[in-house]
């Protein structure tokens, strides 16, 4: 189980440290900021996708095998990691990093679920395994500001790699329990999974840089949305026709599945919130990286502490109140956050974002339970596609949510800098009190008026700027709490249904016997 932390660790740090320090990334590149948005892109791109294929390559080689490449080929890509000195190299290293980073989290859940009985699998080793996944990447902005300090990304690769040759040693004197293998990887598996790969890496490439680089002023963003369409499409047609597929899509095209599918990607989306908002913001307002190290600990120490919570209460059949709370405690903190103002410090959010982790492990630990039990019913075949569903949409779910966070932050933005910009009319008195203010309190660092007043303009339209951001902010804020509030309406009219539904066939009249004639 320490080693299973371990291994959570490293992927989600790695992960962590480049996502949450672009800009620092950036200046040590040479590159700009959205031009370093392209190693998240390439990072990303084979994550989601992977799993799929790996799960058989598990099957087919071995699991002590499997685990022992996937490690030794990690801790290989962060050794070539701390020699990226241009930009061209460490893209073509994310991408690989990406590659191996994608069994990193299958290999938790088996280290953390290997020692125990089946029940406390369960009730105990999923819960804390996806604490441990769930907390490295906000552990990562713990650890960012002491790590990088002035001697840019070094320390963070050599971090990294001690990590990586650790989890190798350990994994090397800790062994898996061996699993029987079969042959079970066909040609057909192949253009299944280079028909999904290439539809998943399209639409993460477009949901990284669409928000960047705006999603209608570049055609080739919507060609890979198109490509994205097509690529899936033509993978669910291919495995609709086969005897033994890699993926049963009429099992996931079941009401419960499609039901459960919806929920994991929409609570997805709605724990982008504390991803893409709260620590974007501050970076807006000026706030550096250490200025997020006690919000990011509280939100990894809020992980942990409901992971016992599952522990204690969670059992099949109260799954959904979990999401009903889950839901409450989302839609409650982003309300919260959605009062800041350019006065608003991290410590303003700690209530807040702590409800907001609270949220995201009460519902990811029910989730995985539920789906896992559903598969297991129907038999170990299904255990694949269950596992590909859940692992695609927190890849997929994480990498679509901030995109339409980002895109909703830049369109609010603009048009509440508009509607700011057309307020600051010279004529008006509030506008000449404002500049006079600001020209004051530069007076006593220089004597020409005309330059003071001018930087006194431009310190106006900044101010302005900050205000539009906030604003927006706060708009996506109060939208991810009103559609938290619409999933948990949702939640709760189908227990209803369902409640309803049980209380009439148990009230219905069994069919009648054969003395009382027939049942009209």
């Amino acid at each position: 189980m320490i080693l299973a932390t371990l291994i959570a660790l490293a992927q989600g740090l790695g992960q962590g440290f480049v996502s949450n320090n672009l800009p620092q990334l950036a200046g040590d590149l040479g590159v700009s900021v959205a031009d370093a948005s392209w190693l998240m892109a390439a990072y990303m791109a084979p994550r989601a996708a992977l799993p799929l294929l790996l799960t058989k390559l598990r099957t087919q080689y071995g699991l002590r095998a499997f685990t022992r490449s996937a490690l030794v080929f990690y801790a290989l890509v962060s050794l070539a990691a701390c020699f990226a000195q241009d930009f061209r190299s460490a893209l073509t290293l994310q991408f690989v990093a990406g590659i191996a980073a994608a069994p990193m989290s299958t290999l938790a859940f088996l280290y953390m679920l290997e020692p125990l009985s089946q029940k406390l699998k369960i009730v105990f080793g999923l819960p804390m395994a996806m604490a441990v996944i769930m907390g490295a990447p906000s552990l990562a902005r713990v650890l960012s500001p002491g790590l990088i300090g002035d001697g840019g990304f070094l320390e963070v690769h050599l971090l990294t790699l001690g990590m990586a040759f650790v989890t190798l040693a350990l994994a090397f004197r800790l062994p898996l329990a061996p699993a029987p293998t079969q042959k079970v990887i066909e040609f057909a598996d192949l253009r299944t999974f280079t028909l999904i790969a290439f539809s998943f890496g399209a639409i993460t490439v477009a949901s990284i840089l669409g928000p960047i680089y705006w999603w209608t002023e570049l055609d080739w963003i919507g060609g890979l949305l198109i490509l994205t369409i097509l690529g899936f499409t033509l993978a669910v047609i291919s495995e609709l026709y086969r005897k033994a597929p890699l993926i049963d899509f009429r099992w996931l095209a079941s009401p419960a599945m499609l039901q459960m599918t919806g929920a994991m990607l929409v609570f997805r989306l709605l724990l982008s919130e504390q991803s893409s908002g709260a620590p974007r913001m501050f970076q807006v307002l000026g706030f550096g990286q250490d200025a997020f190290m006690g919000l990011f600990s509280l939100i990894v120490v809020a992980g942990l502490v409901v992971a016992p919570l599952c522990l204690a209460l969670l059992r099949p059949g109260r799954e959904p109140w979990f999401h009903a709370v889950a839901l409450v405690l989302i839609a409650l903190g982003a309300f919260m956050d959605s009062a800041s103002t350019v006065l608003t410090r991290p410590a303003d959010m700690f209530l807040s974002q702590t409800l907001i982790a609270f949220a995201g492990m009460l519902f990811m630990a029910p989730a995985m339970v539920m789906g896992l039990l559903a598969a297991l019913k129907r038999g170990p075949a299904y255990l694949m596609s269950f596992i590909v569903v859940f692992l695609s949409t927190q890849s997929l779910g994480g990498v679509v949510g901030s995109g339409l966070f980002s895109t909703i932050i830049n369109h609010r933005q603009a048009f509440h800098l508009q509607t700011l910009t057309e307020q600051l009319r010279p004529e008006l008195t509030v506008v000449q009190n404002q500049i006079a203010a600001n020209m004051a309190g530069l007076a006593a660092q220089s004597a020409d008026m005309a330059a003071n007043k001018a930087q006194a303009v431009t310190s106006l339209v900044q101010e302005a700027g900050r205000q539009a951001t906030v604003m927006a902010y706060n708009d996506a804020y109060l939208l991810t709490a009103l559609a938290a509030l619409g999933a948990l309406a949702v939640l709760l009219l189908h227990q209803v249904y369902l409640l309803l539904t049980a209380r009439l066939n148990a009230a219905a009249p069994g069919p009648a016997s054969s003395e009382t004639g027939p049942t009209q």
